[in-house]
């Protein structure tokens, strides 16, 4: 079940003395449409069943397009997730005529008490509220190849983009990027042994991450598509480049790295496997969450940090293992960079990302011609769920921009 789309016509009475809907009435546009999404289920008196009330605690609004009088305006719902005492929603308004998006608004959510006292949201609202306005998944297949079952998640017509997710994550890391791209066939696939794929006999290199994805391709008809890496999806990317660069159309590169691993660095990918293999994927989420997302994220939104952490703890030992081997014996793909000039490439950085600083990230823009490149301020490693609306509006302006709309 998704939470219904709710259409709300834009007066006169809202808008400034310029004819713009004002920023005082959008921000009553988006509670009203907030409400009427509830009462067209789970019901206006949700939160009076369950003896919780929701205060605003913090509200970001991305105000992208004018809106007019006489306009109506098309509100979307999307469940973020729920901390201890707090829940996030996200709410888009898009032109209901053109389909543009005109606002975008992140809300925390406190539940307080009849007395006004920060309370433990009640677990079966936050059930309820889940369940009722959760961003449907990607319709899911499988493909097997070389003794693994590989998930991929496949939706949309037109040409392709295909998403590769970082470590130790999975494809829904894509999730909010691949439903603001309407117009292009959308694959997030699970890499080997993390997600819903299996690990089967793997040889923890990128050569062979890379042959998965071409099987991926094969298998779903694609001959050429736009490959879009985070992280550890960023060098399964260099490598796809360098077994079969004809069948890339662009590249889209996020909070990665062009240079191989260090020594030190090699040895703390052989530190992290032995953990893994002796504890399970536990500590390491715990150490690697802090360093996952920008301080304001881990502060203003604890309910994301949360799910990143059970999504995490979920990767199978064995899964991680294949990873930190692939990483730690990738090659160097700095003498790659000069022969990507010939395709698009955006590359994509968090302005607070710790583990791939801004500086790293761009070092591979400047070794591409031709290269964009985009920072996402208050963004850590993980800009597609930290900051998805200013993501997903860098990409698709850099699609529209760079390539054709046919396939």
């Amino acid at each position: 079940m998704t939470a219904p789309e709710v259409e709300l016509t834009v007066y006169p009475d809202e808008c400034d003395a310029y004819g713009h809907l004002n920023q005082a009435s959008f921000l009553a546009l988006f509670e009203r449409a907030r409400w009427e999404t509830l009462r067209r289920g789970p019901g206006m008196d949700l939160f009076e069943r369950h003896g919780a009330w929701p205060a605003v605690r913090h509200a970001e609004v991305d105000y992208v397009n004018a809106a007019y009088p006489g306009e109506v305006l098309r509100f979307r719902i999307e469940w973020r997730g729920v901390g201890r005492t707090s829940f996030v929603l996200r709410q888009l308004a898009h032109d209901a005529a053109t389909g543009r998006l005109v606002a975008e608004a992140v809300l925390t959510f406190v539940c307080i008490d009849r007395d006004g006292r920060p309370m433990r949201v009640p677990g079966a609202l936050a059930e309820e509220l889940g369940s009722a306005w959760a961003v449907p998944p990607m319709p899911t297949r499988h493909v097997e190849h070389e003794g693994a079952v590989l998930a991929v998640a496949d939706e949309g017509d037109g040409p392709a983009i295909v998403f590769l997710h970082g470590y130790p994550l999975d494809r829904t890391l894509w999730t909010p990027l691949a439903a603001a791209l309407p117009g292009w066939r959308r694959v997030a696939l699970d890499l080997r042994g993390m997600g819903d794929s299996t690990t089967g006999d793997a040889d923890g290199t990128m050569a062979q991450y890379a042959r998965d994805v071409r099987a991926v391709l094969d298998a779903l008809r694609i001959e050429r598509a736009v490959l879009c890496g985070l992280s550890m999806g960023g060098y399964v990317a260099f490598e796809c480049a360098r077994q079969w660069p004809a069948r890339l159309r662009a590249l889209v590169l996020m909070a990665t790295r062009a240079d191989a691993d260090s020594a030190d660095t090699r040895a703390q990918r052989d530190a992290a496997a032995a953990l893994a293999r002796e504890q399970g994927a536990g500590p390491i989420a715990d150490r690697m969450l802090p360093r996952l997302l920008a301080p304001r994220t881990l502060e203003r939104d604890p309910a994301l940090a949360a799910a990143l952490r059970d999504r995490m703890t979920a990767t199978p030992a064995a899964g991680i293992e294949n990873a930190l081997r692939a990483m730690r014996d990738r090659p160097d793909s700095a003498p790659l960079l000069p022969s990507l000039g010939a395709i698009p490439v955006l590359v994509v950085a968090g302005s607070d990302d710790q583990l791939t600083p801004p500086p790293v990230v761009q070092a591979i823009a400047h070794g591409i011609p031709g290269a964009e490149f985009v920072l996402v301020p208050d963004a850590g490693h993980l800009p597609p769920l930290e900051q998805p609306g200013p993501t997903a509006r860098a990409v698709a302006a850099f699609l529209a921009r760079r390539l054709p709309r046919r396939g």
